[in-house]
């Protein structure tokens, strides 16, 4: 197989359990003929037909309902928001009847919500959120957020296997700027495990999504500064890998929890108490924040240039932690 993108690898992740198992289907807003907002599904209603790639109505609430329904009676539904920032229309179907089933009465909902997340393409406030903090706390539920093109792939198959309901982030600024040799294997990555990226001895940065590849430029840079940065790259942000983020705070002694939402509420600030509560003895500094500050995301390019966190925020927190 030739090299694939982020957004091709979900595809053919997609498209390899649509063919695997026939209880699988794909709904949302112009997923079939138009072939998805960003192309993710495009080919797939030619290939299997209006009755598993179906066009939804513009309601996102209709979307995540008719999808938990679809899974209580037997179906694997993919559903499609345009933009994840628009999950919020569906969330009491996804926080209330969703993700609670399992503990009420042992009812699976093998569903998956998945779509495009995340700034750096001027899409304004109401097109580039993170939004992984409004669903942390909600038990029952996954999250999940690759950085590269194998674990797109091998995460939407996982997910799509689960028998439990999950939130699949994409970030869109990878969709066409990541790309991999995936080779002809059928990888299934495991919700749940993080991944060492790149191994340090001076500090770690623990982050996910298109922040991976931020905290990889930064180390790179680093290297000149004489300091060495593990990169661990979470993969899964609910359930959290506690034992791989523990690992990391035990071999580098200092971490650095970078993500590109907003700082207050955070799932930096959930990783912080982890590391204080279970890792305090291996601490040889403060835990350190690199983040959005809390404010919508602008739409103006210099303005959301400003917004995002980047390498040079993250090289910067970095040399005041090794010096500390």
């Amino acid at each position: 197989m030739p090299t694939r993108t982020y957004l091709e690898a979900i595809r053919d992740g997609i498209r390899e359990e649509l063919l695997r198992d026939p209880t699988v289907l794909v709904l949302g807003q112009d997923v079939g003929t138009y072939g998805g907002a960003f192309r993710v599904t495009s080919g797939l209603l030619d290939e299997f037909g209006p009755e598993r790639i179906v066009d939804a109505p513009v309601s996102e609430s209709a979307i995540v309902g008719m999808s938990v329904g679809a899974a209580m009676n037997g179906m694997r539904p993919v559903a499609e928001m345009q933009f994840i920032d628009f999950l919020t229309c569906g969330f009491n179907q996804v926080v209330n009847m969703a993700a609670k089933c399992r503990y009420r009465w042992n009812a699976g909902v093998p569903l998956v919500i998945r779509g495009p997340c995340g700034g750096g393409v001027h899409g304004g406030p109401f097109h580039s959120q993170n939004v992984e903090s409004h669903y942390l706390s909600t038990p029952g539920l996954k999250i999940v957020e690759p950085a590269t093109a194998r674990d797109a792939k091998g995460l939407i198959k996982a997910a799509i296997r689960d028998p439990d309901p999950v939130l699949f982030f994409e970030h869109k600024f990878l969709y066409r700027r990541v790309r991999e040799d995936l080779g002809e294997d059928d990888p299934v990555v495991p919700i749940g495990k993080a991944e060492v990226c790149r191994t340090g001895t001076d500090l770690s940065v623990v982050t996910f999504g298109a922040c991976v590849h931020t905290a990889l430029e930064a180390a790179d840079a680093l290297e000149d500064d004489g300091i060495s940065m593990e990169v661990l790259d979470l993969r899964t942000l609910l359930p959290i890998d506690r034992e791989a983020l523990i690992a990391s705070a035990r071999r580098t002694n200092r971490i650095v929890l970078y993500h590109e939402a907003q700082r207050t509420g955070g799932i930096g600030a959930e990783l912080s108490a982890i590391l204080a509560e279970e890792a305090f003895e291996w601490l040889d500094a403060p835990l350190v924040r690199v983040t959005a500050p809390d404010t919508p995301v602008p739409y103006s390019p210099p303005l959301e240039e400003r917004f995002l966190p980047g390498a040079e925020d993250l090289r910067a927190a970095a040399r005041r932690l090794v010096s500390y």
